[in-house]
């Protein structure tokens, strides 16, 4: 089976620079792509060279919680980055981009008029957007009626029924996660469960949001700090597991599913694995 980790910040400290060996183990677990989204302009060349290096995908946008130290002319540089790589094969979306309204003291207004700057650009070059979606879900969807895009991918998605569907009709998928997996995530689960299938990719956002056989609290990191395992692109298929569990359904399946999503949300990932038919 083969499949595509549609969020991974590859480029995270997190790493430690590791990241070859990151890849290596992705790979041996069968995660044959992975698109890794940037969040402020001072990424913008790293996951770019990340992606050559190692075959990979990649977006660029400036993520809502950096918009703050981020200055106007940022979003001039990414318009010009945009273009000049419009032609990229592993170029495939604007991202990571949107709204957070759950971090206290950020500049909302800002956040916004990053956001909508954004959309414009994905619309004028006609690519797909990866969304952050963090108890702003409706916000987000104001601006997409407003400026409709490609579609793409609205990433660790936690939000009501309505709004899921919402976003689907607008075209875009919807990431599930590490959360999924957490037996007290009762909301997330009955969706992963109820939406279409055709609705959902497969996500880990490593090395944040872990899943429960990963996650320690922060009493149990105090005695060995950074002891913990960090979330990596090799546990997308246990990921899956859970998916393939709840929908009572198998992880053949999940696979075929989630890849055929993955590449209809962002088309160019289709033609990175033109050999590539059932997973």
């Amino acid at each position: 089976m083969r499949w595509i980790d549609t969020h991974c910040h590859l480029d995270a400290p997190e790493f430690g620079g590791d990241v070859a060996a990151v890849i290596g183990r992705a790979r041996a677990a069968g995660v044959v792509q992975i698109v890794v989204p940037a969040v402020e302009r001072a990424n913008f060349d790293l996951v770019r060279g990340l992606a050559h290096t190692h075959e990979l995908a990649y977006a660029l946008g400036i993520h809502p919680l950096y918009v703050d130290r981020a200055e106007d002319a940022d979003l001039d540089r990414l318009a010009e980055e945009l273009q000049a790589h419009r032609g990229d094969p592993r170029l495939v979306a604007v991202g990571e981009i949107g709204l957070d309204h759950f971090v206290p003291d950020t500049d909302r207004v800002r956040q916004e008029r990053f956001y909508a700057a954004q959309l414009r650009l994905a619309r004028a070059l006609d690519l797909p957007v990866i969304l952050h979606v963090r108890r702003s879900a409706d916000a987000l969807l104001k601006h997409l009626r407003r400026t409709p895009v490609r579609g793409g991918i609205a990433h660790a998605f936690n939000g009501s029924d309505q709004q899921a569907l919402a976003f689907v009709a607008l075209g875009f998928k919807l990431g599930f996660g590490g959360a999924m997996t957490f037996e007290r995530a009762l909301q997330l689960r009955r969706l992963a469960q109820t939406l279409p299938m055709d609705a959902i990719v497969l996500e880990t956002d490593a090395p944040d949001i872990p899943p429960q056989w990963l996650y320690r609290t922060a009493d149990e990191r105090r005695p060995e700090p950074g002891a913990a395992v960090p979330n990596e692109p090799a546990q997308l298929p246990r990921i899956a597991q859970t998916l393939a569990a709840l929908r009572g359904i198998s992880l053949a399946e999940i696979a075929e599913a989630t890849w055929a999503n993955a590449s209809a949300a962002l088309p160019k990932l289709a033609a990175l694995h033109p050999a590539v038919g059932t997973p």
